[in-house]
């Protein structure tokens, strides 16, 4: 029995690689995939060069910690998620967006973020009696039910020299 555990070649390496990524598909975890990747390396390097099985499993944990730890340290801080979904309706307060449908008396209008907030990035929007108009940059000063409460950007920066001043 022992004797066949010593007996793995390079395309059992290739076979336990491809089988890693195909459980990655399944079971999105990002850690199978490094271990497959791995096999699929150290299956390269066994058929080019002779190397005992004991070095095959040493090369292979090792490109496996390094891939984990190349993932988690410096790739996966990359893909930060920047939507807020799940979180309080306080996050939206100071984030600034463009009018697309201008707020009325009557009815609401539709404010639009470059970046989805709390799941959309487009919001009904109402302002306090102030004027905007479809493409002006406003500010959310305020949430009432499912509505944003939206200020000009330019009356804020007006506001904010006035009182530097």
């Amino acid at each position: 029995m022992m004797e066949m555990l010593w007996m793995i070649e390079p395309w059992h390496w290739l076979v336990l690689g491809f089988l890693l990524l195909i459980v990655e598909m399944f079971v999105p975890t990002f850690a199978s995939l490094w271990f497959g990747a791995a096999a699929i390396i150290v299956a390269a390097l066994a058929w080019l060069l002779p190397v005992s099985v004991s070095v095959q499993i040493i090369i292979w944990l090792l490109l496996s910690a390094i891939f984990l730890l190349a993932w988690f340290k410096f790739i996966k801080p990359l893909s930060v998620d920047r939507t807020k979904a799940g979180l309080g309706g306080s996050v939206i307060v100071g984030e600034t967006g463009m009018i697309i449908v201008q707020p009325q008396p009557d009815r609401a209008g539709m404010v639009r973020f470059s970046v989805p907030i709390v799941g959309a990035a487009e919001w009904m929007c109402r302002t306090r009696g102030e004027q905007v108009a479809v493409g002006d940059r406003v500010v959310v000063t305020d949430i009432v039910g499912n509505e944003l409460i939206v200020s000009s950007m330019t009356s804020k920066a007006a506001v904010n020299q006035n009182t530097h001043v």
